[in-house]
């Protein structure tokens, strides 16, 4: 009987309400308005026009939780210094690919979406996170915060060069990163000749190439020790090596490895510069060459104007 009065009375309160309700004119102001998307900075829209509009490509400077790897423990990267690597990186990496190939090429095989960190990522073995691509579709660019606006810094002389040295080498920290990251993409998308694998298949350090030095490994044929890790490492490592350092930079590796090492070093260049020509009809040497004359430029470049 209880639950029988209950019904009745929670069926004469919505009758009322109902009625209620009917004589008052509804609200024009949507409950959600209040919920709007932050206001569109002369950064972002500077973004819109040169990244996404010209390449297709998501620049994201805030921190995002969830394009972050939670694992580990990182900063944001700082605005100011966001805006000078964004002027950079059109500059020196994007643009170069689109001069020295074409535009349409930068916007189908670069990836969407490139997010900056303020600090590194370390791993458990104590090597250093300088840089990731996600299946080929973001680019995670870390230590941000570490830039001189100031005194911007590419090193294209010297591939043995202290990575403690300041200001610090843009070419090391980000730019050799790029390529390499991108090189990964390139070559999952058309596969390089297997015989590369079996040049060094003999001498790679799968578990101990963080306790190696450079110009040690190269003797045995690698460009850095991250390269004699494995064989897609070492392909990545040595393009990315190549096409950022001058012709007397490159020999200063030559020099380093000696006879046998040079033999092994120019094996693994000609199948690269092979694959890129036959692949993407890209000249190793004219790309290393537009990626150089950009790089002296970006020196001169005025990084906290956008333009």
């Amino acid at each position: 009987m209880k639950i029988k009065n209950i019904s009745i009375s929670l069926s004469l309160a919505l009758t009322l309400g109902l009625c209620s309700c009917s004589d008052e004119a509804l609200d024009s102001k949507s409950v959600f308005d209040s919920v709007s998307l932050p206001e569109k900075t002369a950064f972002d829209n500077w973004l819109e026009t040169n990244y996404r509009q010209t390449y297709n490509i998501s620049f994201r400077y805030n921190y995002i939780d969830n394009e972050s790897d939670l694992a580990y423990n990182v900063i944001p990267a700082d605005l100011d210094k966001s805006k000078a690597l964004a002027i950079l990186v059109k500059h020196v990496w994007l643009d170069a690919y689109a001069e020295a190939i074409s535009p349409e090429f930068v916007k189908t095989y670069v990836p969407r979406i490139i997010q900056l960190t303020g600090s590194y990522k370390w791993n458990a073995n104590g090597s250093q996170v300088l840089g990731t691509a996600e299946g080929g579709l973001k680019v995670m660019l870390y230590g941000v915060n570490e830039l001189d606006i100031d005194n911007p810094r590419i090193n294209t002389t010297n591939p043995y060069e202290s990575h403690q040295v300041k200001p610090i080498d843009m070419n090391y920290w980000f730019f050799h990163t790029m390529h390499h990251e991108f090189c990964h993409i390139l070559t999952q998308k058309k596969e390089y000749d297997t015989s590369f694998r079996s040049i060094s298949a003999a001498t790679y350090h799968a578990t101990d190439w963080i306790n190696l030095e450079d110009k040690k490994v190269a003797r045995e044929g690698f460009v850095t020790s991250y390269a004699s890790s494995e064989y897609n490492e070492d392909f990545a490592e040595i393009y990315a090596t190549y096409v950022t350092n001058t012709a007397a930079g490159w020999q200063l590796i030559l020099d380093q490895a000696g006879t046998s090492g040079t033999a092994i070093l120019n094996q693994k260049l000609s199948l690269m510069k092979k694959y890129f020509k036959d692949n993407w009809n890209l000249d190793l040497d004219d790309m290393r060459a537009v990626v150089l004359r950009r790089s002296a430029e970006s020196m001169t470049l005025d990084l906290r104007t956008l333009k």
